[in-house]
């Protein structure tokens, strides 16, 4: 009777190490094809909030503003009766997103707010009574599915945000920026001198959900905050020269001893660059920082570049509704300079997308 020959412990071994190597070979494959869905849906998500400008656009002859909204009497310290001129844009555009209920619902107002007795006051209250029904719950189509900053799918959350420009005096307030998006007052296409594919109107950001919301809270240790995931706080100098930023950054991590905030994409109803803001000064994946100090998202002088899980850059809305992917080694120009409220961008070809009537000539990017 002749004998069955099963495998040698060497021979099981090298089967083993075989798949071990296949698997290994495999996994960075499946992870960049899970990557370009992300990103395929992150695109998808631009191009609706695209639609939607200009849908909004051919409705009421402009853009919406990024920064607008009800106003509290004069002297007036309870926010709960107004938004306190701090609705952000993207509550105009729920309409035309879809979400004509939720509108509905922002629009009649709020009652039994978190500081008042029961009151009904137009447009809800200020961004971050987080409590209230209206500003609970953000759209899915406004989280990017590659912004591992979203706790979950069910908050306030937001990975996109609106374009200020390329000029970071002022951005918090400025009724007429660079870029499309300011305070009030809004911009047509007819302003868009520049040209609408030449003209970037949003872009992504990662959440900084589960960071420290008030810089007076929290000082930074070695190694211990990446700075994609926050915005470091009182960088002297960086209004009159934006590269100073990267004083505040070692490697991937923001350096010890820098107060940090961590708000952005945490309430997509509050208008405030250091929630809903983009620049266009220091690159993409650059990091971000203020000039001024405070304890809030008050702050005047700001700058956020967009940034992503996504490989080398962000995704980009334009004026036109296309959507590009920017790479995060785009011609920045001279990020030692300030730029004035007029005339060309010094910052290159990322500053010169940011502004909506620079006059610089077109350039690829």
């Amino acid at each position: 009777m002749q004998k069955q020959r099963g495998f040698t412990l060497v021979e099981l071994l090298v089967v083993i190490a075989i798949i071990g190597v296949l698997i290994a070979l495999l996994l960075p494959a499946v992870q960049q094809a899970r990557e370009a869905a992300r990103r395929m849906q992150c695109t998808n998500n631009l191009k609706q909030l695209g639609l939607a400008l200009h849908n909004y656009h051919d409705t009421y002859g402009s853009f919406v503003y990024r920064k607008g909204g009800t106003n509290s009497p004069s002297g007036e310290t309870d926010y709960d009766l107004s938004n306190f001129g701090r609705r952000s844009g993207f509550i105009s555009l729920l309409p035309f997103l879809e979400q004509s209920a939720l509108w509905d619902q922002i629009k009649s107002g709020g009652t039994n707010l978190p500081n008042t007795a029961d009151h009904r006051n137009p447009e809800g209250p200020s961004g971050w009574q987080a409590g209230w029904a209206g500003w609970r719950d953000a759209p899915d189509l406004l989280v990017c599915p590659s912004d591992a900053g979203v706790p979950d799918n069910s908050g306030a959350y937001n990975s996109y945000g609106f374009v200020i420009g390329d000029r970071m005096d002022g951005a918090t307030n400025e009724m007429n920026p660079r870029g499309i998006f300011g305070r009030v007052r809004t911009t047509r296409f007819a302003d868009i001198v520049d040209g609408s594919s030449n003209t970037l109107m949003m872009s992504e950001r990662l959440c900084e959900a589960g960071m420290p919301r008030d810089s007076a809270g929290h000082t930074t240790t070695a190694n211990e905050i990446q700075y994609k995931l926050a915005v470091a706080v009182g960088i002297s100098g960086t209004k009159a020269a934006p590269n100073v930023c990267y004083t505040a950054i070692s490697g991937k991590y923001i350096v010890a001893g820098t107060n940090i905030q961590g708000r952005w994409g945490t309430a997509y109803c509050d208008a405030q660059p250091m929630y809903v803001g983009i620049t266009t000064i220091l690159p993409p994946n650059g990091p971000a920082c203020t000039d001024d100090s405070g304890t809030n998202g008050d702050r005047a002088d700001v700058q956020i570049p967009p940034n992503s899980e996504h490989p080398g850059g962000v995704n980009g809305l334009f004026a036109d509704g296309s959507i590009h992917f920017i790479a995060e080694t785009i011609d920045t120009g001279d990020l030692s300079v300030a730029q004035p409220a007029s005339g060309p961008s010094n910052y290159g070809v990322w500053g010169a997308l940011g502004s909506k009537a620079g006059g610089e000539p077109t350039s690829s990017f």
